[in-house]
């Protein structure tokens, strides 16, 4: 795990998928476990993402203030997260990996298809309680089950209309706590091992270059390159996912 060749492909697989998430928000987990997927199970590219996951997720949620009012909106996702991946970890079947990533992928897909023809999807405040507790909920179980962040939860942050840097914020904030649940789920399963923490900080470093780099990006573009950006993005990711479901 400690060659250089190796250390060399965990780098360049997570400055990319850094870069990515500097751009749109999202990404990093998809981007970086997909390449390493190449190199190493699973299980062991999901332990080596939980630093660098973490550390952008929190650089990405804390940039840009009002902190305290975006955790009062999102609790009952970041609840429904915690519940969801104690469920994943504890009471779901784990033999269906790969047709669960299909699906998922598959979703992504049309989802973005649907932005993408500018059909918009929006959440009533009155319903934010009870739908994003649901949504929390199934975005915790299916990081579980595939060790990506973006579904159901994604579309949902999408749908609560904010603006284009708080959008991303909200991102980070749910991405956030699905790292830290993951990570307490995978020391369940005895998946966490110091002989990663050299990798893990090898792609933490580039992945904070990766994400620097696509933040200056984010910061020339309008909010309707930003808008196609982003749909692309997701794009892009869902037909990654579902074609890794079937290899």
């Amino acid at each position: 795990m400690d060659s250089w060749p190796i250390l060399g492909a965990i780098a360049g697989a997570f400055m990319l998928a850094g870069l990515i998430k500097g751009v749109i928000g999202l990404g990093l987990p998809t981007v970086a476990i997909g390449l390493l997927g190449l190199l190493m199970s699973p299980a062991q590219a999901a332990a080596i993402l939980v630093l660098p996951a973490l550390i952008t997720n929190i650089w990405q949620f804390v940039v840009g203030g009002e902190l305290l009012a975006l955790v009062r909106r999102m609790w009952p996702m970041l609840a429904g997260i915690c519940i969801g991946t104690f469920i994943g970890a504890v009471v779901l079947p784990r033999d269906n990996a790969g047709q669960a990533t299909v699906w998922l992928g598959s979703a992504l897909v049309l989802y973005a298809a649907l932005g993408l023809i500018k059909i918009r999807f929006e959440v009533p405040r009155r319903a934010e309680v009870w739908l994003g507790l649901l949504m929390g909920t199934a975005t915790g179980a299916i990081t579980v089950a595939t060790g990506i962040f973006v579904l159901p939860g994604t579309p949902y942050v999408q749908a609560l209309q904010f603006e284009r840097d708080r959008m991303v914020q909200a991102l980070g904030l749910s991405f956030t706590v699905s790292t830290v649940t993951l990570a307490a789920a995978l020391g369940y399963a005895g998946e966490i091992h110091t002989s990663l923490l050299g990798p893990a900080l090898v792609a933490l470093a580039a992945s904070l270059i990766g994400m620097w780099l696509g933040q200056l990006v984010r910061g020339r573009i309008r909010a309707g390159t930003f808008r196609l950006c982003f749909f692309v993005g997701l794009l892009l990711l869902g037909a990654h996912l579902a074609l890794r479901g079937l290899t």
